[in-house]
């Protein structure tokens, strides 16, 4: 079958001597030698490196000596093949263990006019570079003994054939489509097993309709289920389509999808690869007019069963086609490509990385902000060996742990047999286990001793695990729990342990207040339970309630800050990503209103510029700093816009609001913007070039007061929701109230910020929104998040649901201030209900409690904030409660760290940390402004205590606590 030579006017030729096929291949025309030379010996792996905070550069690939015994073992010069990695087979130490492997099948072994494999390149000519001698061969590459062997597999073999598509699904090798000597391949999935001694081609046929043939085109496995085929070209045009099979479902049969958002254009070349969690990502190409592409689209599944494209965020550095793409952890790794027109990809952007966890690309050298002009320079090739290493395109690539290969390729005329390698220093390598998802179950493997650990979790059960956080040496070990007692002792600790008698007041006045508010039977039923707070509760806590799989997740994600308070760390324990990839939206209520609000890609921008101006002004992760100046950027009016558009928001929310993972939670913040900053930059910041399209953002109260900046993160937060009304959502704290905001800062910084007028006006304006905000929020239906607890009223969700909105502190009844100012006991053997330091009428809550309210309501975990913790997180009731805290050293005392929760669509939680920044070395030259701004604040904070640190001694009864 011939190509439309509309389509590919420079047809390269596929051919075994008498019969020609044409799949075209643009190949570059220089005459350069197929082989290069290294600037070093050639390393088998290359050194492990320490890990460091940002997205980290394209790695550099070394040649790998493989060990060929038989000339028949090696796969020899090549292009066009396929590279698979294949998992272990067994265990390591028993009989039968095979450990990975790397399959390489087919690929065209000549070129056209040349007598020999490799040689003196050939001219190519205008009609490009014509390949020859299709394979049909299979070789594996033993990775732990280093060495290639040849492979005759039992059962029918694939037709010879180059640019076909292959996947791994478990220990099976899946090969389709591509083209050989006798035209285009037969469509039929031919699997090649490989969980025997000897493998075994099986041909599978599928009913129905199906991709039909094609070459060019990608597949991968999403999801460890689905089997996806896209694009490619049928011999007439490329294509765009997409097909998808279900490896679980028999018979077999193919389904044509029809993804929603804006994909790919139709093209041939790409490449795909996909992640552990089921994001698929698309990356380059050729279009229908032979035009390289440097687009890159991400493909994932919804739980409804429909499909989605997204584009990744980031700037590619170059387009290519005929490259390849693998997946390490959350980096796309991409390797070489051609250009069209005798060119390839050149210099340091032939090595390209897609950090999802943070939405940016990197080549070799740097983070990516404008694309490469892609230009040829021989001198910048020749003159840097790894550039020149990895020039080359129709090579392929595989991953295995964080190792990164690619064999084979073309490059200048002349087809590649060399082996290359690279690590991937930004994967998770100090940690001692790595996560593997597998349909149905979740998985870790040891790096030590290779042994996998599962548990079944086929209830979708949310899943936790013990984090690991660095030693005080820097080690990092498994017994090295952040969660032990172990404390950092800091100085003004015992400023921390007074209490704030103004608060107390405050407390104490809303608290009647709200009494006095309570119709007789409610308020009867808090004065029976306050006659319970010397003992237990009725009922004893219920082991049987700890469902089985559920823990934290194994690492934890740590970030120190360097000596010279840069805020740029060091990462001592990488972990999962950030760049998560399902739809996750709000559920309204209605099937309308919800189906709305579950578009993956709807994500307009507002009308309103006030919400962009604070967004251009404020979201800078990495460039933010504090104003000179202490007066604040956006005059009445502007706030007032931002809060009328934010209010109308938050009126149609239901007072639970109901979110689907993956989620990233953030505890308090009280105005220190700058940690802010620093999650945003370490871990992903909710920008169209971050990762607010993949993952949606959960506050959960506490904005204002304590901290120097609490007018921007209020109205960066508020800006965001109005952005992304979908994607946001943020949940009221005990702060946000007007009694307690006007004694803890937030009305002193609007006054001294915006003027004494303006400043009260736009208190009293912000104020009336917080009485609007949602009260809590439900995580897939089995996590409740809040920001106090659930105190002595709350049994179930429906009274949290009940709550009427807008509501002050002062009016709000029983259940709001459980709601808000509540905290569990001091540890888990402390039950029942005890008095509460933080004021008269409060209670903390045992254990016991917090199983009741779970097993009432068919819950699994309790998040909240509200209480200062060491580690940013704490577990609490065998680990169904975690106090989540994300502002670091609380007011200038705690020397504490600050954490987030980010929650997969697996529902794996992951804790992920930032460490204290060092004092800032104070200098001659400091302005008088920041003198006097951080005057006021410790003065406040004097005055007015905060709430000792949860694990630390608490005040005498007969003391008031601060919030």
């Amino acid at each position: 079958m011939d190509v439309d030579s509309s389509v590919t006017p420079n047809s390269d030729q596929l051919t075994d001597g008498t019969t020609n096929i044409t799949p075209q291949l643009d190949e570059p025309e220089q005459s350069v030698p197929a082989s290069v030379p290294t600037a070093s010996p050639p390393a088998q792996l290359p050194e492990k490196k320490d890990p460091t905070v940002g997205p980290r550069p394209a790695p550099t690939y070394s040649v790998v000596n493989t060990i060929v015994e038989n000339k028949e073992d090696g796969p020899g010069p090549r292009c066009g093949h396929t590279l698979t990695a294949v998992p272990p087979v067994g265990e390591e130490g028993t009989p039968g263990f095979i450990g990975p492997r790397l399959l390489l099948f087919g690929g065209a072994t000549a070129l056209e006019g040349n007598t020999a494999p490799s040689g003196p390149p050939v001219s190519p000519g205008g009609s490009g570079i014509r390949l020859a001698r299709a394979s049909a061969d299979v070789h594996c590459y033993d990775v732990l003994s280093n060495k290639w062997s040849r492979v005759t597999p039992l059962g029918e073999p694939p037709t010879p054939r180059a640019a076909h598509v292959a996947a791994a699904v478990g220990t099976m090798v899946v090969i389709q489509g591509g083209i050989g000597p006798a035209g285009l391949s037969a469509e039929d999935l031919h699997v090649l097993d490989l969980s025997q001694q000897q493998p075994r081609w099986h041909r599978i046929v599928v009913q129905g309709p199906s991709p039909g043939p094609r070459y060019g085109h990608v597949m991968a496995l999403v999801g460890q289920r689905y089997l996806l085929v896209i694009g490619g070209n049928d011999g007439k045009r490329p294509l765009a389509d997409v097909w998808a099979l279900d490896t679980t479902a028999k018979p077999y049969e193919w389904r044509k999808l029809d993804p929603e958002g804006e994909g790919p254009p139709p093209c041939m070349y790409a490449t795909a690869s996909s992640r552990s969690d089921g994001l698929l990502v698309l990356c380059g190409g050729r279009d229908a007019n032979s035009v390289p592409l440097a687009s890159a689209y991400g493909l994932a599944k919804h739980r409804d069963d429909h499909w989605a494209w997204a584009i990744a965020p980031g700037v590619s550095p170059s387009p290519r086609y005929q490259h390849a793409a693998v997946f390490v952890s959350a980096r796309l790794h991409v390797s070489g490509g051609a250009l069209g027109g005798g060119r390839m990809v050149e210099d340091a952007s032939n090595v390209a990385v897609l950090d999802t966890a943070v939405g940016v690309w990197c080549d070799m050298k740097s983070v990516i902000t404008s694309p490469r002009t892609g230009k040829y320079s021989a001198d910048a090739a020749g003159g840097d060996a790894p550039f020149e290493l990895m020039r080359r395109c129709r090579h392929a690539a595989a991953a295995v742990g964080d190792l990164v290969f690619v064999y084979g390729g073309l490059r200048g005329g002349g087809l590649l047999d060399d082996l290359l390698v690279a690590e991937d220093s930004a994967a998770p390598e100090t940690s001692n286990a790595a996560t593997e998802i597998q349909a149905g179950r979740y998985c870790f493997v040891d790096r030590r001793t290779r042994q996998a650990f599962c548990e079944e979790n086929t209830d979708r059960a949310v899943v936790m695990g013990r984090p690991v956080a660095p030693s005080t040496n820097g080690d990092i070990s498994d017994d090295n729990s952040m969660l032990q007692s172990r404390r950092r002792i800091s100085k003004g600790v015992e400023d921390l342990v007074k209490a704030s008698e103004a608060e107390a007041e405050a407390i104490s006045a809303a608290l009647a207040a709200a009494k006095a508010r309570q119709v007789n039977g409610e308020y009867k039923q808090l004065q029976d339970r306050e006659g319970e707070l010397d003992g237990n509760p009725s009922g004893e806590l219920n082991s049987a309630l700890v469902p089985p799989g559920i823990r934290l997740h194994h690492r934890a994600v740590v970030v120190a800050a360097e000596t010279g308070g840069a805020l740029g760390g060091m990462v001592r324990q990488l972990s999962i990503d950030q760049f998560e990839n399902e739809s996750r939206r709000v559920d309204y209520g209605t099937p309308e209103s919800y189906a709305a609000a579950r578009k993956l890609f709807d994500r307009q921008m507002s009308i309103s510029s006030v919400p962009k101006k604070v967004i251009a002004h404020l979201l800078k992760p990495r460039g933010w700093k504090p104003p000179v100046r202490r007066q604040f950027f956006l005059d009445c009016n502007e706030l007032a816009e931002l809060c009328e558009t934010a209010e109308c928001l938050f009126s149609n929310e239901p007072s639970v609001l109901q979110i689907k993972a993956p989620v990233k939670i953030f505890g308090d913040l009280h105005g220190q913007f700058g940690d802010l900053m620093r999650l945003f930059d370490e871990y992903g910041s909710p920008s169209t070039a971050g990762d607010i399209a993949y993952i949606d953002y959960l506050f959960l109260g506490d904005y204002v007061d304590r901290g120097q900046h609490s007018l921007e993160t209020i109205t960066l937060l508020l800006a965001l929701k109005v952005e992304y009304p979908r994607n946001v959502h943020l949940i009221r704290g005990n702060h946000e109230a007007a009694d307690i905001n006007a004694l803890f800062g937030f009305r002193i910084e609007c006054i001294e910020r915006m003027g004494e007028r303006d400043g009260i006006w736009a208190w009293h304006r912000i104020n009336r929104l917080f009485n609007w905000l949602p009260l809590a929020a439900l995580i897939e239906k089995k996590i409740i998040c809040m920001h106090g607890g659930i105190g002595r009223s709350i049994n179930h969700v429906e009274q949290i649901e009940k709550l009427q909105r807008p509501v002050t502190m002062e009016a709000g009844s029983g259940i709001l201030m459980d709601l808000l100012w509540s905290d569990p006991t001091e540890n888990d053997s402390v039950e029942g209900l005890r008095p509460n330091a933080r004021g008269p009428g409060l209670v903390t809550f045992g254990p016991d409690r917090v199983m009741e309210f779970c097993n009432n309501n068919d819950l699994q975990l309790i998040i909240r904030a509200h209480e200062c913790v060491m580690d940013g997180f704490e577990r609490f009731a065998q680990g169904h409660l975690i106090t989540l805290f994300s502002a670091t050293n609380y007011c200038g005392t705690a020397n504490n760290a600050g954490a987030i929760l980010v929650l997969g669509r697996d529902l794996v939680v992951v804790p992920k940390l930032i460490h204290p920044l060092p004092p800032a070395l104070s200098s001659p030259e400091a302005s008088r402004e920041c003198h006097s701004e951080d005057t006021w604040m410790q003065e406040l904070n004097a005055n007015r205590p905060p709430t000792p640190t949860r694990g630390r001694p608490q005040v005498t009864e007969n003391c008031g606590s601060a919030a």
